[in-house]
């Protein structure tokens, strides 16, 4: 595996470029912030009732509408939320000049055909492996954050120097670029955030923090144990890994590892998991997506309505209260 750094990446085939970052959400604020302050001229598209608009101008940014902004711009990037990418790919369209560069943070837009780019163009990914938050808070401190990088188009045969020096400008070669493509960075992305750290892991701890309280131990204790030492958790595996997390913790801890953890994730929970990655590329997750998006989001609303209601976020709520 080649792990690209700074120093083997040419920052030339961005000077003198205009990128357009099309979305001010998590990544697209923190990559437009991180290039700005690499010397490359930035322009947000935003629509003229969007919400980011004033934090944008406040920022410091130019703002125009995603049509005059793609319009102005080398490099357009779609940073907007991918269920509405076809449709703002298709109102920015006309505008792209001819041989311009797409750019994208995640694979889902491409691999299930939700946009067709025109030929003419270079198709590349930038994919930050983590929130936006933290790749403008490691650019301020010096530091990097891994990404992927992939092209989907070639068009002009410059696109691999533009997305590495992309990546650079970020700050992401300070961590280091991998080379992947599009299909394989959407559907592990997908699958982690469905079987793995967003879906199983939040289901697990609000289990746990159940099997407690019902069994008659205080909320605010089982909060303590099933969620808060979750931090703990993750900083030890940032810092040592999965083998060196268990040789930092106590023989009695480990020991409860080895015996509990396996009788969790049994075999029955890797064929979910499987059936999870299927699902994903088989593209019935991306199908579902548009079906959410197009009737208006009631699973998503529904879902954060009763996270906030539950008993996790009122024992949570009684702790930092007390």
């Amino acid at each position: 595996m080649d792990l690209l750094r700074d120093d083997a990446i040419d920052p030339a085939p961005l000077i003198g470029k205009r990128v357009a970052i099309l979305g001010y959400g998590n990544q697209g604020r923190a990559q437009a912030l991180n290039l700005m302050d690499s010397g490359v001229e930035v322009i947000v598209g935003l629509r003229e009732d969007s919400e980011t608009r004033p934090s944008a101008s406040d920022d410091g940014l130019k703002v125009a509408t995603p049509s005059e902004a793609a319009a102005l711009a080398d490099v357009v990037m779609l940073l907007a939320p991918d269920e509405i990418l076809a449709s703002l790919y298709l109102a920015i369209e006309p505008r792209l000049r001819p041989g311009a560069a797409l750019g994208f943070a995640h694979g889902l837009g491409i691999r299930f055909g939700f946009i067709v780019p025109r030929p003419d163009l270079d198709v590349f990914l930038v994919a930050p492996k983590g929130p936006g938050s933290a790749l403008r808070s490691l650019y301020q401190q010096g530091q990097g954050m891994l990404a992927l990088w992939a092209l989907g188009q070639d068009s002009t045969g410059t696109a691999k120097g533009l997305a590495l020096a992309y990546g650079r400008a970020i700050g992401c070669g300070r961590a280091g670029l991998i080379e992947s493509s599009f299909a394989e960075e959407c559907e592990a992305d997908l699958f982690n955030e469905q079987a793995v750290v967003w879906g199983a892991v939040p289901e697990i701890l609000i289990a746990g923090f159940d099997t407690l309280v019902e069994a008659g131990v205080r909320p605010e204790i089982a909060y303590m144990e099933c969620v808060g030492e979750l931090g703990l958790l993750a900083g030890l595996i940032a810092e040592r890994g999965l083998a060196g997390m268990r040789e930092a913790i106590s023989n009695t801890a480990e020991l409860g590892a080895v015996g509990g953890g396996p009788r969790i994730v049994d075999q029955r929970v890797r064929e979910t998991m499987r059936a999870v990655l299927a699902e994903v590329r088989n593209g019935k997750f991306a199908a579902d997506l548009k079906d959410e998006e197009a009737s208006g989001y009631p699973r998503l609303r529904a879902a954060r309505d009763e996270a906030r209601r539950g008993a996790v976020e009122a024992a949570r709520r009684s702790l930092l209260e007390s």
